[in-house]
């Protein structure tokens, strides 16, 4: 069947959108139903997070191995060693972030510490979380001066046949304060 008619593609159109228009009209909005974690989930991944800081923070790269997605869609976003290469960047694949965060491990001081108090676990998907947590790092990686400085992680953790597996790391940097 060909739906070149502009008068069908119109009608199937109106007919899609039929119950966002009724919505639309009625002055309601329609959101997502939020997702929560089981309890059992959400103290599952915040023993994970706590078990690989302690591994980052011994530099045990064979321990971090074990709670990384094995992965090309596995994302760590870092500095970059110089800053020919962007300053920081997206590092793709398993085996490209275990590599990149063993750069950051041999470099010099590397120690990162959470603040657990304001950690929060949230469901992104049936089988997908976030945790988020306001953390401090030291590191001498790419010529930084060793000082602990204030970011955000953020990691995205993937539910596998094997459990919860990190996918995704984002340490954002947090801008000093303007002065007034």
């Amino acid at each position: 069947m060909h739906l070149k008619t502009p008068s069908l593609l119109l009608l199937i159109s109106m007919s899609v959108n039929a119950p966002s228009s009724t919505l639309a009209a009625s002055g309601k909005t329609s959101s997502p139903t939020p997702l929560a974690l089981s309890a059992q989930d959400s103290e599952a991944l915040k023993r994970l997070y706590q078990q690989l800081i302690e591994a980052e923070n011994r530099h045990d790269i064979a321990a971090v191995k074990s709670f990384v997605w094995v992965s090309p869609s596995t994302l760590f976003v870092a500095k970059t060693a110089t800053a020919a290469e962007g300053n920081w960047a997206g590092f793709w694949g398993s085996d490209v972030v275990l590599q990149h965060l063993d750069d950051l491990y041999k470099a010099g001081p590397f120690h990162i510490e959470p603040d657990y108090d304001k950690e929060k676990v949230v469901a992104l998907g049936r089988d997908v979380a976030e945790t988020y947590v306001p953390v401090s790092i030291t590191v001498a990686y790419a010529g930084q001066d060793p000082v602990p400085k204030p970011f955000l992680m953020i990691l995205d953790w993937v539910r596998t046949k094997d459990g919860w597996r990190m996918a995704t790391d984002i340490a954002l940097p947090i801008p000093p304060m303007p002065k007034p």
